[in-house]
């Protein structure tokens, strides 16, 4: 494995929770950036995750008296205004890391990014957002998501309806599939579960640590979401044995074969069409289910993801 020869101290942000879990198994310390009431992006080490001892916390006001080895950003805000406002010049000039979490959001693929500094390592979560982000002359790579799923964790299926996980459907609208997830449950039975669930009829927000064990009892997993990056949720889902249902969009078409781990598809009568199907044939179900297993062992272990940030991480830092 390619790693850095001394361990090194990265200054990051809390930007999306578990993605941050997932990170620090990699051996070295992060330092994440804090304020006063815990802000969205200044979260910290809070919440239910069990960080480890390579997690701390730094007030935003102490960064700049701190020493580090990295930097890594994962939110414009954190490079258009915390870079100039937080860190000195000399941190400014440490090895830099940008990691971009989504898609383009203002225009599918003629965007241009933000972070223009051609000595800036910018890592990408899925090839799809690589392809259709426009980097200019700034060095791109990809590290797909590796997971941790609790142990002793598998798919059960025993529920006669799916399951759909997403953070405030109705409040961001048509790009998470608002529209589609309420088409499909006036066809299917289906639960929603995620933050301002219950505005849509939801069952609510589910802790992370139980969000596996409480979603493998349904017969299987939908995702409505029209345009992201590949949701860690349905990665985790994957990992626990759990077929896979969703749209024929972004990653997802690289990672879902159809009859195999699960189902894709553009048309939404087609999709109602196998979700109905897997409700009616449970045997079938945990075949798939046995497929999505096997493509998370493979394409999103932990090993994986770590060995790839250590290896990004060398290459910056060395």
């Amino acid at each position: 494995m390619s790693k850095p020869s001394r361990r090194l101290r990265i200054l990051t942000w809390h930007v999306h929770g578990n993605y941050l879990y997932y990170l620090s198994q990699i051996p070295h310390d992060l330092y994440l950036v804090t304020k006063p009431g815990n802000p969205p992006g200044y979260a910290g080490a809070g919440g239910s995750l069990p960080w480890g001892a390579n997690v701390f916390e730094i007030p935003a006001t102490e960064v700049a008296f701190h020493e580090f080895d990295v930097v890594l950003y994962q939110h414009r805000i954190q490079w258009e205004d915390d870079r100039l406002n937080l860190l000195t010049d000399a941190q400014r000039q440490l090895p830099t890391v940008y990691l971009e979490h989504d898609p383009p959001q203002e225009n599918a693929f003629s965007q241009r990014h933000w972070v223009e500094d051609v000595n800036v390592q910018f890592v990408h979560v899925t090839h799809f957002n690589d392809l259709m982000w426009d980097n200019g002359d700034v060095h791109t790579r990809v590290i797909e998501h590796g997971v941790i799923v609790p142990e002793g964790v598998r798919y059960s299926g025993q529920h006669d309806k799916g399951i759909v996980v997403v953070n405030h459907l109705r409040q961001r609208g048509r790009r998470l599939g608002v529209d589609v997830f309420a088409d499909m449950r006036r066809h299917v039975p289906l639960d929603l579960v995620g933050m301002d669930a219950k505005s849509m009829g939801g069952i609510g927000e589910v802790d992370n640590m139980a969000l596996a064990q409480f979603t493998s009892e349904y017969r299987f997993f939908f995702n409505p979401i029209r345009w992201t990056s590949l949701g860690l949720a349905v990665v985790e889902a994957m990992m626990i044995g759990m077929p896979i249902v969703g749209l024929a969009s972004t990653e997802m078409v690289t990672v879902i074969r159809n009859g195999v781990n699960g189902y894709v598809d553009t048309d939404k009568t087609r999709l109602r069409e196998v979700m109905n199907h897997l409700i009616a044939d449970r045997a079938e179900a945990a075949l798939w289910g046995e497929g999505a297993r096997r493509t998370a062992l493979e394409r999103f272990n932990i090993a994986r993801f770590v060995e790839d940030w250590n290896r990004t991480l060398a290459d910056v830092a060395q």
